[in-house]
């Protein structure tokens, strides 16, 4: 009896240090995330004025520039950063406005107006410093989501995990653009 006793009182420490151990990699995980939304919270705050600047000079562009500002809206916006959906739509969100941002720049570079006027400038400096901060934030969210998502992945994690409501959780994944090789010949005649 006292055996019995013994190896239920020993299952149950083990469930819980489990379970301890869940929720610490996914606080770590939701720590990291957070650290995300400030840095996009600081490059949201820059799309606007980045957007004022070229406005006058894109008029014809002007579903681009709407396009721009929903999806600043988007990724400014709140969502539950416990549903995995949630923070995947948010993510992507992120990923699709810096894409969109990137190539509203590279329009703004041909204007020689825009190329002069330092506050433009400033703004697309610190445009491009968030987003090297954000991307060491995107490192460390990675990291802790990939040993969140083996630990919920593995049998007996997996079922500790079903009964603890902690579920696998998307990584942010780097802009298809940058994963792409660039030929120096494409630009180079």
């Amino acid at each position: 009896m006292q055996g019995i006793l013994l190896g239920s009182g020993l299952f149950i420490i083990v469930v819980c240090l489990w379970i301890v151990s869940l929720i610490k990699k996914r606080n770590t995980g939701r720590e990291a995330l957070s650290s995300i939304d400030a840095q996009l919270a600081k490059r949201s705050h820059l799309v606007p004025s980045i957007v004022a600047s070229v406005e006058p000079f894109m008029a014809a562009e002007a579903s681009f520039i709407a396009e721009i500002n929903d999806l600043n809206t988007r990724v400014a916006g709140d969502y539950d950063d416990t549903e995995p959906g949630a923070v995947q739509a948010h993510l992507a969100a992120s990923i699709l406005l810096n894409e969109k941002v990137s190539q509203l720049m590279s329009e703004a570079e041909i204007h020689p107006h825009l190329r002069a006027d330092s506050a433009m400038l400033q703004a697309m400096q610190t445009y491009h410093e968030v987003g090297v901060q954000l991307t060491a934030m995107q490192r460390y969210y990675n990291h802790s989501m990939v040993e969140l998502n083996a630990a919920v992945a593995v049998f007996p994690g997996s079922i500790v995990a079903m009964l603890a409501g902690i579920k696998a959780m998307p990584l942010y994944e780097t802009d298809q653009a940058i994963k792409t090789t660039v030929e120096a010949s494409d630009y180079v005649k």
